[in-house]
């Protein structure tokens, strides 16, 4: 039972000094384009304080305006988007345009059809030309 536990306990062990570390991790994290970088922002605060003072008999107040700066640091980090989210997002931008393509294709086919008024002109000079084509032809020298 002892050895058992022993060769449990030896396992375990040999496990936990095989594996990888934190440091193993965030190596690879950086060279795959991970960045954490440290912000420092600065606060003001102004507050208004009043200080008394006596002159002659009566307490008078002196308005004072205190300004104090906070510095706050924070660390922000970028995580770059893997191949799966860029195809997802390239895949979006691509159906999108389509479906604009879609739209733009009806508005021009309803607006070609609302335009389906006979043009009067064109059927005036095309008469008065057929017209004049067989007037001509009635005295040429060489009838079809």
């Amino acid at each position: 039972m002892k050895s058992k536990l022993f060769s449990t306990y030896t396992l375990f062990f040999l496990f936990i000094l095989a594996s990888c570390s934190a440091n193993y991790h965030v190596r690879k994290a950086i060279k795959k384009g991970y960045r954490c970088d440290t912000i420092a922002d600065t606060i003001k605060i102004n507050s208004i304080d009043s200080i008394p003072y006596v002159l002659r008999d009566s307490i008078a107040w002196e308005r004072v305006i205190v300004q104090k700066d906070t510095i706050i640091r924070y660390k922000r980090s970028f995580v770059p988007k893997t191949r799966l989210e860029t195809r997802i997002e390239y895949r979006l931008k691509r159906d999108t345009l389509k479906l604009i393509e879609k739209v733009e294709v009806v508005k021009y086919k309803t607006e070609k059809n609302k335009n389906k008024k006979p043009n009067l002109w064109l059927f005036i000079i095309g008469f008065g030309a057929g017209f004049i084509t067989k007037w001509l032809l009635k005295f040429s020298k060489y009838p079809l």
